[in-house]
């Protein structure tokens, strides 16, 4: 069996964006040779998500006011954790929307239904972060 690993970075400019990392994914897949197997992308970060959904514009939006319905920014002094930061909103957000997804690879391609796509969710951004790729397989 094959296995293979790359660290994907991130920095975005805003403390929250959700981004489409599906053709990265693909050329980490393309770059294993691995043909039958299993991917996993996780964030290595507590404050951000990897999540599989579709791309669409207004969904994004949605899931945007839905996290911060259930998980406000402000006012920082609501959470027990921002003493020294003022981030707990993006660890709530985060456990929300999940830390990592596992996709089957199938004749060397990601093995997706209708829609599908990898998704890396920014809760605390501004700052540079990593995401793993891990493969193994045939």
């Amino acid at each position: 069996m094959k296995s293979y690993r790359k660290i994907l970075y991130f920095n975005t400019k805003t403390r929250r964006a959700f981004i489409n990392i599906t053709p990265q994914v693909e050329e980490c897949l393309a770059e294993s040779g691995i043909k039958e197997g299993l991917l996993l992308c996780n964030a290595m970060h507590i404050t951000a998500s990897v999540f599989i959904n579709d791309d669409e514009p207004g969904l994004h939006s949605d899931f945007e006011a839905f996290l911060e319905k259930l998980a406000p920014e402000k006012p920082y002094d609501q959470y027990a954790h921002n003493g020294f930061e003022d981030n707990a909103d993006a660890h709530l957000k985060r456990t929300i929307m999940g830390r990592e997804v596992v996709v089957a690879v199938t004749n060397g391609k990601l093995d997706f239904g209708p829609w599908e796509q990898i998704f890396y969710g920014e809760f605390d951004g501004k700052r540079t972060k990593k995401v793993l790729v891990k493969i193994i397989g045939e």
